[in-house]
């Protein structure tokens, strides 16, 4: 059974939303990717080393719906170490919430992201617009560190299906500019290692949400672990369920929220040591789909 946690309007989950299948497979080198235009792509004008190293995207499920990757499936290749794991954090705040912020609620957790340094742990940040905009010295501070990679996680944290853990929903016709938003306010900081990935608003998306995102050529991102951080307040709970759960190739949810995962932070202290004495390696998204 997964978690699922909601105060004021937000919600915090490790739980996911309907479940899928990875039908999709990853573009092959080489091809035109639905990214090279998108937000969060490197502009045409790039050099070819930067070009060689754009992040890589699924390419479009049937009827050419926004691809989902939630795990990179190990391949049993000779010499190859599946061994990998990605520790990926959101980064919510909703379109409403200043006044909350103004009136000290932190939506950031500053700590957390300096743990992951002096671990050496890179990460996936999947952040919100209104995020961005709250904290844009942060998001630039994270969005420049080559340790680190932005992915967007909508501008306003609604929902773009329904129902969704009472989210306020996105109207379909208002989807992209969602994403669109949200990659504008997040490079608005100045931030540069921000990729074409897309996490969906309490994990809950249908085939009309990935026909309306298509047009972004973003990768959906899911995960198959589930920290369970959400609200928590037992950080040997959180970690015991992270690693009873993180298998090659995982791909793990938790919060950079301090006021909605505060133990986040004391979690990641016991996990990352535990997961390379096991022989883990940890990478980013972008690492894990490149495979």
């Amino acid at each position: 059974m997964t978690a699922l946690a909601i105060l004021g309007g937000v919600v915090l989950t490790g739980c996911g939303g309907p479940e899928t299948t990875r039908a999709e497979t990853l573009a092959p080198p080489g091809s035109p990717s639905p990214a090279s235009s998108a937000p969060g792509s490197p502009s045409p004008a790039a050099s070819a080393p930067d070009r060689a190293e754009r992040p890589p995207t699924l390419a479009p499920g049937p009827a050419g719906l926004t691809p989902v990757f939630e795990r990179r499936t190990p391949t049993g290749s000779p010499g190859r170490n599946d061994k990998v794991v990605a520790l990926t954090f959101d980064a919510d705040m909703t379109a409403d919430q200043g006044p909350r912020a103004e009136a000290g609620e932190h939506f950031d957790n500053p700590a957390l992201i300096s743990l992951l340094r002096r671990l050496k742990v890179p990460a996936t940040v999947f952040m919100t617009g209104r995020w961005a905009e709250e904290y844009p010295s942060q998001a630039r501070s994270i969005g420049t560190d080559p340790l680190f990679e932005i992915a967007n996680h909508s501008y306003s944290h609604y929902a773009f299906s329904t129902p969704c853990y009472g989210l306020p929903t996105v109207e379909e016709g208002e989807m992209r500019g969602e994403v669109e938003r949200a990659f504008d306010a997040i490079r608005a900081t100045g931030a540069r290692q921000v990729v074409p990935y897309f996490r969906f608003p309490g994990g809950c998306y249908d085939d009309a949400s990935r026909k309306a995102l298509a047009p972004t050529g973003v990768t959906a991102v899911q995960w198959d672990v589930v920290s369970g951080d959400a609200f928590a307040t037992d950080a040997d709970a959180v970690a015991e369920q992270v690693l009873d759960g993180v298998e090659p190739g995982s791909l793990v949810v938790m919060h950079c929220t301090r006021s909605a995962a505060p133990v986040t932070e004391e979690a990641v202290r016991q996990v990352v040591p535990a997961l390379r004495e096991r022989g883990y390696r940890f990478v980013k998204v972008s690492e894990l789909m490149r495979g």
